[in-house]
């Protein structure tokens, strides 16, 4: 742990994740059952993950700040039998016990409350012994809700045992950012998540060290890779935007040298920021394009980016195919939904056909999509535009917010923005600007006006918002996700009131 210094090797993970395996067996849970953890970035996070993995479970991490009702939405729909919450959590485990199913057994560790049983003392008890079958598990993870409910995104069980050199992350992550046993990779997001958990106990499968923060501070990520010199790293761009923030005497105060690759995904970053940081970290800055549903992956280097800027990079896994709303492939450069084809598709959502039918080509069952759109261009180079959801249409014209936000978090007042449509009786929408000021600046109509001729000065006349309002903070995920419809949907509801 990089702020506690907390430690745990890997004979104690080893041991504890075959002692909970026994308790959660004794539970009559079995390959292809389902369990729920809710913690905060805690040591023992990573002796569930095994747990379940050596046991053939699926294993759902729930977002720990949800609220009562929707975590237990995840836990209730996910159908697990067994939900391990951390006593960190105390309101949150307290309003679950009325909330999830009775026949849900639920441990808590870090101590106890009523309706919990004690973690501690059901794994100290239990066998060292491993299971006499250790068939590999999997995570179903729920999707963020950035456009909905969260569904749990359900990936066919491997059918190998848990230490078979067969593990397709692994293997990825080794040939295309060189983990291995040397590598110390730094994990600063919520270990819920699809990449935190999964580059860890990737880096876990290849021997590495994990440290992982208890919460990002941006200073502190700087502090931790050079006291424990880190090797590796992932970051969502809204980390980057804060740390570049930081005074230039703090950003050139620790010695980075040991950092070799510093990966970024999960939200588009806005060129500048990743220019900058190019500039200051050196070319170890990496980016790759996927989903939690695993249905392609693009990635690209400092120097590829340079040459192409704004793309996401090329196939990594998976052939790309950009397609009309019909279904029909489009030429080269011209914007569509992004379709990757594996030969097969493997996710579903779970307890969701319709959902999951919606994610299939039209005619081609191999292509799978998760809603993005883009354009290829004639070197085979990804650049997204936008999730089809979040595109404007004006006047006929469509309008894709993300190069309106990459413009004005340009501005040296803007924090965080929100770009998206609302109702114009003429125009069917127009574009509507939701930033957060930078510390200290004060929001208002002059504010306003400045951004909106900053933005004429820098993009195309028709997509420079209309207007400008203001927000303390912006319903971002904490992998950095913006929950945009959680902004629009207040001003269309207004519109229809």
């Amino acid at each position: 742990m990089a702020g506690s210094g907390q430690t745990v090797t890997y004979r104690e993970l080893n041991e504890r994740s075959i002692r909970l395996a026994r308790v959660l067996r004794a539970s009559g849970l079995r390959p292809g059952d389902h369990m729920a953890i809710i913690a905060e970035n805690h040591p023992w996070y990573f002796e569930v993950f095994w747990a379940a993995m050596r046991s053939g479970l699926r294993l759902t991490a729930v977002n720990s700040h949800l609220n009562p009702d929707e975590a237990a939405y995840i836990v209730t729909d996910c159908e697990a039998s067994v939900l391990i919450v951390s006593h960190h959590l105390g309101e949150l485990a307290d309003a679950l016990r009325t909330r999830v199913p009775p026949q849900v057994r639920r441990l808590m560790f870090g101590g106890t409350s009523p309706g919990y049983e004690s973690y501690e003392e059901l794994v100290d008890a239990a066998s060292p012994e491993p299971l006499d079958s250790e068939p590999r598990g999997a995570i179903m993870l729920y999707s963020s809700g950035t456009t909905g409910r969260p569904k749990g995104i359900k990936l066919p069980l491997p059918d190998v045992p848990v230490d078979h050199p067969d593990n397709r992350l692994a293997i990825a992550i080794s040939g295309t950012y060189g983990f291995g046993p040397d590598t110390v990779y730094l994990s600063p997001a919520p270990i819920y998540h699809a990449a935190p958990l999964g580059y860890t106990a990737g880096t876990q499968t290849l021997g590495g060290t994990v440290v992982m923060m208890e919460r990002f501070d941006a200073e502190d990520a700087l502090r931790y890779i050079e006291k424990y010199k880190v090797t590796h790293s992932q970051w969502v761009p809204t980390m980057f935007i804060r740390m570049l923030r930081l005074p230039e005497e703090t950003r050139n105060k620790y010695d980075l040298s040991s950092h070799r690759v510093a990966i970024h995904a999960a939200a588009p970053c806005p060129p500048e920021v990743k220019r900058a940081m190019i500039d200051w970290w050196g070319p170890i800055i990496r980016e790759y394009y996927g989903s939690s549903e695993g249905a392609g992956t693009t990635n690209i280097t400092s120097e590829e980016w340079l040459r192409k800027p704004g793309s996401v990079g090329r196939p990594a896994y998976g052939e790309v195919h950009i397609c009309a709303d019909d279904g029909s492939e489009l030429p080269t450069g011209e914007i569509g939904k992004i379709y990757f084809d594996q030969g097969e598709v493997a996710f579903s959502y779970h307890n969701d056909p319709e959902k999951t039918a919606e994610t299939r080509h039209p005619t081609r069952p191999t292509w799978a999509t998760v809603g993005d759109v883009g354009y290829v261009d004639a070197d085979g180079y990804v650049f997204l535009a936008d999730r089809r959801v979040d595109m404007i249409l004006s006047g006929g014209v469509n309008i894709y917010p993300r190069e309106i936000e990459d413009c004005l978090i340009g501005h040296p007042s803007v924090a965080d923005v929100a770009v998206f449509g609302v109702p114009n009786p003429d125009m069917g929408e127009e574009v509507k600007a939701v930033v957060q000021p930078a510390e200290g600046v004060t929001a208002g109509d002059t504010l306003a006006d400045e951004l909106i001729a900053y933005a004429r000065e820098r993009i195309s006349r028709y997509k420079v918002p209309r207007s400008v309002d203001f927000s303390d903070q912006l319903p971002r995920t904490p992998t950095g996700k913006l929950q945009k419809r959680l902004l629009r949907q207040r001003y269309w509801d207004a519109a229809k009131a």
